[in-house]
């Protein structure tokens, strides 16, 4: 079975919502299926994200990458935040991942975009190993500090 990453439109909606609503979960939070289509649904609308859908031959959602456009004032360019990235758990090791990643990349560079940037959890280890496996180096330069806004 083939499968490529496409450039999610409002037609793969559900299709997306369904996978943003795993990841979440695999995150601790709750299942909340109106509120994860509803939050990609508004960045579609408004286009403040770059979503990328990996589809298998009969159409079932395999997973998806979500990349929010990001800005170097030290360097003067663009960067993409690599914030959200899912691969269904029936999936997992035929290379979803990496094809998302690399969809990712070369989406960057199409933009001209220095560079991208993530975060995963500490204990995401196969996350970790993909990463580094297509050369992304940890940052042990900076700390990142967080500041909750609804904890005040």
């Amino acid at each position: 079975m083939t499968f490529q990453a496409q450039r999610a439109t409002t037609i793969h909606l559900d299709a997306v919502a369904n996978l943003f609503d795993a990841y979440r979960g695999f995150y601790g939070q709750p299942s909340n299926l109106e509120q994860s289509r509803a939050f990609i649904a508004e960045r579609m609308a408004l286009n403040e994200s770059s979503i990328f859908l990996v589809q298998d031959d009969h159409g079932e959602a395999l997973g998806f990458v979500q990349l929010y456009p990001s800005f170097s004032s030290i360097d003067a360019h663009r960067t993409w935040l690599l914030s959200d990235l899912f691969t269904a758990p029936f999936a997992r090791g035929r290379g979803v991942g990496r094809l998302l990643m690399n969809t990712a990349r070369d989406f960057a560079l199409q933009t001209g975009a220095k560079g991208l940037v993530l975060e995963t959890a500490t204990d995401n280890f196969s996350a970790q190993g993909l990463y580094q496996s297509l050369g992304w180096v940890r940052d042990t330069g900076y700390y990142t500090y967080t500041l909750d806004l609804r904890q005040r």
